[in-house]
């Protein structure tokens, strides 16, 4: 039977834990965290700046990470600077809804013409500098920081550097937002501004005032620990991922909470009777013996998710390429024929691809620019109802995206806010034996280059009477089975024999060419 509703779903294991994210019975988002890997966003370091670089308004912070990391000029405290304002704050708190495998709220950024500020004044080589992190390191990039840091809680966030009190803009009715304004404005301390995030609709008086009191105390004790700290650093982590999606992500439309590992269900549990005792009944331990994304068929849909090509239902299929610029996700018709003419076949195919581009792009997290080239429509009606049925999917996602109209040749370039790994960055690495490109040198083409190599070694090596070719065995394969008369050719041309021996460790690509005397 279809469970209609959202479900999270936590799976533990000794190395890693996985939270699954189920609408409608269908898994709509996966996130992944390693014990030995833990995601960095939402940390607050200590940092000390090892590089400021006026031409790129920018500096770069030793935190403690591999890679140094990036601080722009704009993210940079400055007390002459005003503070953000409202419409600011409700963007960080779109942040917090927007992220939540690193859902700690990057701190609202001050709109201020980079031009009209100079790195110089804010900041220099060899001071150290309390910063947050607001996006993972991405392939050779180091992360991102901020200065402006923020302390997430269940109901509001507390902005040290901010005076300002914001409303999540999802918090319509204009009552509850001057109730909850009013609120914070009576309990709130001397320094400081909050964001009130969207679960706080309908929260008692008690539960803000008590999670006010526990931001401004934690931030208390983090600012103490961090003045203590000498080295760059960690000075305070973030929760784990399971506690930060109960933190988060837990709201009224989740029906179910299914935990699998009897200690995270205790755990789970504890929290929820402490902050969110009406979700109690939703919490559910899994006991069965099949496993808990078994038993949802979640692990056949994480293998779909990764996959190069995806198939649709009518036999259509999207390509998913991802790029270190970008993303590329192309569509075509494969085995679908259609009932009626070639025009209306693209037509729905296209529309078909839609609903699956989208679904993709919100599973694997992708992000950054995306080109999206749907099969050429040579209809403007038909080109904007794709459009349209693009547009009206990616209201599902709640991250954000920007969406260009689709031009005379069927491409849709978009943008979809990105601060961690895709899916596939998180669980799959290069394959070592094509080096990541995805494709090797056809048998065709090496042997095409060993023959040519063949010739420059007998050029080089006169007064011998033979080559020794060591090769792969499927290059040697073919030069026996496939190729041979090439292989006489050369002999004769060159007068010389060529003798072909295997050698198992040699790569498809990689071969050795001696001469022999007789």
């Amino acid at each position: 039977m279809e469970i209609m509703g959202s479900e999270i779903l936590i799976n533990r294991s000794a190395r890693e834990t996985r939270v699954a994210r189920l609408e409608n019975g269908q898994l709509v988002e996966l996130h992944v965290e390693r014990l030995r890997d833990r995601g960095i966003v939402g940390n607050i370091y200590k940092g000390k700046v090892t590089r400021v670089l006026p031409g790129m308004q920018a500096a770069f912070l030793e935190i403690g990470l591999a890679r140094t990391a990036f601080l722009y000029v704009t993210n940079i405290v400055d007390p002459n600077r005003d503070a953000p304002d409202e419409e600011e704050d409700d963007e960080a708190e779109e942040s917090v809804e927007e992220t939540p495998a690193g859902p700690a709220p990057r701190a609202p950024r001050v709109h201020v013409a980079a031009e009209s500020l100079n790195i110089s004044e804010l900041i220099r080589e060899g001071e150290k500098v309390l910063v947050q992190a607001v996006k993972e390191p991405l392939g050779t990039k180091g992360a991102r920081l901020t200065g402006y840091v923020s302390v997430p809680g269940r109901y509001l966030v507390y902005l040290p550097d901010s005076r300002n009190i914001g409303v999540s803009r999802r918090i319509e009715n204009p009552d509850e937002r001057t109730r909850l304004k009013s609120v914070i404005e009576k309990h709130r301390p001397a320094t400081g501004g909050f964001i009130v995030r969207t679960v706080a609709e309908g929260a008692s008086e008690k539960n803000l005032k008590d999670d006010m009191e526990y931001l401004v105390k934690l931030w208390g004790s983090i600012k103490k620990a961090a003045d203590k700290q000498t080295n760059p650093g960690l000075a305070h982590a973030d929760l784990d991922l399971t506690m930060r999606i109960l933190r988060d992500r837990v709201t009224e439309d989740v029906d179910r909470i299914v935990v699998d590992d009897l200690e995270t269900f205790k755990k789970i549990s504890k929290f929820i009777q402490a902050y969110l005792p009406r979700f109690k009944k939703r919490i559910e331990f899994h006991g069965e013996k099949s496993g808990l994304f078994e038993h949802y068929g979640i692990e056949s849909e994480i293998n779909r998710a990764i996959a190069r090509k995806v198939w649709l239902k009518s036999g259509g299929y999207i390509i998913v390429d991802e790029t270190e610029a970008l993303t590329a996700i192309d569509v075509n018709t494969g085995r679908f024929v259609g009932r009626r003419n070639l025009e209306d076949t693209i037509l729905q195919t296209n529309l078909e691809a839609v609903k699956e581009i989208a679904y993709q792009i919100r599973l694997r997290n992708l992000g950054g620019i995306i080109v999206l080239d749907f099969i050429d429509m040579g209809n403007a009606n038909s080109r904007d109802r794709v459009y349209q049925a693009l547009l009206e999917e990616l209201r599902k996602d709640p991250v954000r995206t920007n969406v260009l109209p689709i031009s005379e040749i069927g491409l849709i370039e978009m943008t979809r806010k990105r601060t961690q790994e895709s899916l596939r960055q998180k669980l799959t690495a290069p394959c070592t034996y094509c080096e990541g490109k995805g494709y090797m040198k056809s048998r065709e083409t090496m042997a095409s280059e060993i023959l040519r190599a063949c010739e420059k070694e007998a050029a080089t090596a006169e007064g011998t009477t033979g080559l020794i070719l060591y090769c792969h065995p499927s290059i040697a394969e073919f030069f026996t089975e496939e190729d041979r008369l090439d292989v006489d050719g050369l002999e004769e041309k060159l007068g010389r024999r060529l003798t072909i021996k295997i050698d198992p460790n040699l790569h498809a690509e990689e071969y050795e060419i001696f001469s022999r005397d007789a």
